[in-house]
């Protein structure tokens, strides 16, 4: 069964070694979407929804929200940011996906290939 929650946050970037407009500093509010996937536990759940906003919470947008992503991420295209988050939540919580929307029209979906 899988499983999601929706997140925001808001973070400013700037895509080094760009030939293009997010060369400049500029900021997005992101959506971010954790999708988790298991068997259904004698409490009736695969995760408890509370959980995986405080494990998302923590290891992610304590982090970036409200921060210039070039501080954490080397290259903070939406590719490599969703990468970075799957990496700081991959061993807490048992993923199948990561979708991150930069724009309500752009986004990325990282499956930790």
């Amino acid at each position: 069964m899988l499983i999601a929650k929706e997140f925001t946050f808001d973070a400013a970037h700037k895509l080094n070694d760009y030939d293009g407009l997010c060369a400049n500093l500029h900021g997005h509010t992101y959506k971010l979407q954790v999708v988790v996937k298991g068997k259904v536990k004698k409490s009736g759940m695969v995760i408890d929804f509370a959980d995986l906003k405080a494990v998302v919470s923590r290891k992610v947008l304590l982090k970036l929200d409200h921060s210039y992503l070039n501080e954490t991420i080397q290259q903070p295209t939406a590719e490599n940011i969703a990468i970075w988050i799957w990496k700081q939540l991959k061993k807490e919580i048992p993923l199948s996906e990561i979708k991150l929307w930069e724009t309500p029209s752009s986004f990325v979906s990282y499956f930790g290939i």
